[in-house]
């Protein structure tokens, strides 16, 4: 690859992230316009980002909130999770997934990924629920995550859902889209609630921010609430009222709000989502062809029913097999300016988890041999076919050379 220079011919050199957000002048001058106006909080621009996510992912209803991990909170809240209360995950997430069954006094436990799609194992899940029902205990909810951008097995989850009565929350974080079943609109039709994120390293972003779509209209209302502090407005549940400035408090809230600002960035990004996905797979093809056809990888897999969205790219690496140590090989990535990352430590092998709630070692073991085999490399819409040459030469010539 040749390095770009500048105008003294200087060379400059490229640093390579895992993910990069993508800005261009019509964000800035939405942004702009905004900053402009009357508005820079709790603004009209607030709902129509809400109507603009609706109208792109389906549901009946959008809250967007200040972040990925307030939405969960709401969401755990909302269908009224508390104390004794079991709530399942993966343990290949972000560590939100699993915290905001913690947030409510709940227990969390997990459920072994599929070994194909990296996603929640639905006859494991099946197995894990019996065992709860023979100690007459019943699961709460299910949080599905559909990780790294691939849709979860939605229909077997739904079938589950039916037979053992549990609530189910799509993490879809990763996956802003995706299809299911050949449907963009999958989310909100199979779960309880879905929770977005608008990180900048994610398809679109607010700079920090979230959203949690459901057609479930109380639970909107609740979520609504609970993300000002609890206090409401509405006259159909106000003990008195004393006028239109007047507010009560039934149960605490957060300030979880969002910008107006952070909404007009939204909304121009939600435009181009289809030239980001459409990026992100070319990109992914691109990997599929050099690393499929060396042994020594093992290339994301996409399930028949599903078309991912492609977060990131988990590229596998059996470095045991290999004798090669993933952070030596890691560190002699960096030094060439690939900044790969790991999603993620299994989140059932964090102190926390394995001190309060009892986990161990092998107690998930495709999770675990997915992390000690994973690295998320370079994967955004701004990379270059030049980028593309030398990050995935510099991977193999890399695994080549290091001892």
């Amino acid at each position: 690859m040749k390095k770009p220079t500048t105008d003294n011919q200087q060379p400059i050199t490229k640093h390579f992230s895992y993910g990069l957000q993508s800005i261009d002048d019509s964000d800035i001058q939405a942004v702009i316009e905004t900053l402009k106006s009357d508005w820079l909080t709790q603004g009209p621009t607030i709902q129509k980002f809400e109507q603009a996510l609706n109208n792109k992912f389906g549901g009946k209803f959008a809250s967007v909130v200040s972040n990925g991990t307030a939405g969960l909170h709401l969401i755990a809240l909302g269908l009224g999770w508390k104390k004794d209360d079991v709530v399942i995950t993966s343990p290949i997430t972000f560590l939100a997934s699993a915290n905001c069954a913690v947030y409510v006094g709940a227990t969390p436990d997990f459920v072994d990924i599929d070994e194909s799609s990296y996603t929640l194992d639905p006859n494991e899940l099946e197995w894990k629920l019996k065992q709860y029902s023979t100690q007459n205990r019943k699961v709460k909810a299910v949080v599905a995550v559909d990780y790294a951008g691939h849709p979860c097995d939605w229909s077997a989850l739904k079938t589950l859902q039916e037979k053992y009565e549990f609530q189910l929350v799509n993490d879809y974080c990763h996956a802003l889209g995706a299809e299911y079943k050949d449907e963009i609109q999958y989310a909100p039709k199979y779960a309880d609630a879905v929770n977005l994120s608008f990180h900048p390293v994610k398809h679109i972003t607010t700079g920090e921010g979230g959203a949690v779509l459901t057609n479930n209209e109380s639970l909107d209302n609740k979520i609504k609430t609970l993300r000002t502090h609890g206090m409401t407005k509405d006259e159909s549940v106000l003990e008195k009222n004393d006028g239109p400035w007047y507010y009560e408090m039934h149960e605490p809230g957060f300030n979880y709000r969002i910008t107006d600002f952070q909404c007009a960035l939204g909304i121009s990004q939600l435009k181009k989502i289809e030239l980001n996905i459409g990026r992100r797979r070319q990109i992914a093809e691109y990997y599929d062809k050099i690393f499929g056809k060396d042994d020594r990888f093992v290339i994301p897999k996409v399930s028949e029913f599903a078309k991912h969205a492609y977060h990131l790219y988990p590229l596998q690496i059996n470095f045991s097999a290999l004798k090669i140590s993933k952070k030596n090989y890691f560190l002699k990535l960096k030094e060439k300016n690939i900044n790969c990352q790991v999603h993620y430590v299994p989140v059932h092998l964090q102190p926390f988890y394995r001190k309060n709630f009892g986990f161990n070692a092998h107690d998930f073991p495709v999770a675990e041999k997915f992390y000690e085999r994973e690295l998320s490399i370079p994967m955004y819409p701004a990379l270059t076919e030049e980028d593309l040459e030398y990050i995935s030469n510099t991977i193999i010539e890399t695994l080549d050379k290091i001892k």
